[in-house]
């Protein structure tokens, strides 16, 4: 399993966004520069967050863009679902018809099995939490309890 730099990017985008939270609106091109992504990139990202209402767009001199709910309300499952898709890592894992195999394929339970702890995980990880681990320097999230 891999994920997308634009997944990776917009996880960065929403931490961004969340350490700011309580000062308002955002401009794209301040946290493209803070982030260091390209603000054409994040104009990308930012249109299927918006769209599936994590993200708030203001026009006009005091606009820009911040998080539609408090950090503590916003997983990193919620944002990895809307810039990746579903979570399964196989197809058959989230539609067994599409695999002949399904009904006697016990690797199919393998990766079920992995998929669920995979979502489960994130569904635990807040933005807040993401934010807490980049002010405290902490690099490795299995150091940190969350």
């Amino acid at each position: 399993m891999r994920i997308s730099t634009r997944t990776r990017y917009g996880i960065r985008l929403m931490i961004n966004l969340a350490a700011n939270y309580k000062k308002g609106f955002a401009y794209l091109k301040d946290i493209a520069k803070d982030e260091e992504i390209s603000e054409k990139y994040l104009s990308q990202i930012v249109i299927p967050l918006k769209r599936d209402g994590l993200l708030v767009a203001s026009r006009g001199v005091h606009g820009g863009y911040t998080i539609a709910s408090p950090p503590s309300k916003i997983t990193a499952k919620q944002i990895i679902e809307i810039l990746e898709g579903d979570l399964a890592l196989i197809e058959c894992t989230r539609d067994q018809s599409s695999c002949t195999r399904s009904a006697n394929c016990a690797s199919m339970n393998l990766w079920a099995a992995l998929s669920k702890n995979i979502s489960d995980f994130l569904e635990t990880v807040t933005l807040q939490d993401l934010v807490r681990i980049k002010e405290e320097k902490i690099l490795k999230l299995v150091e940190y309890s969350i």
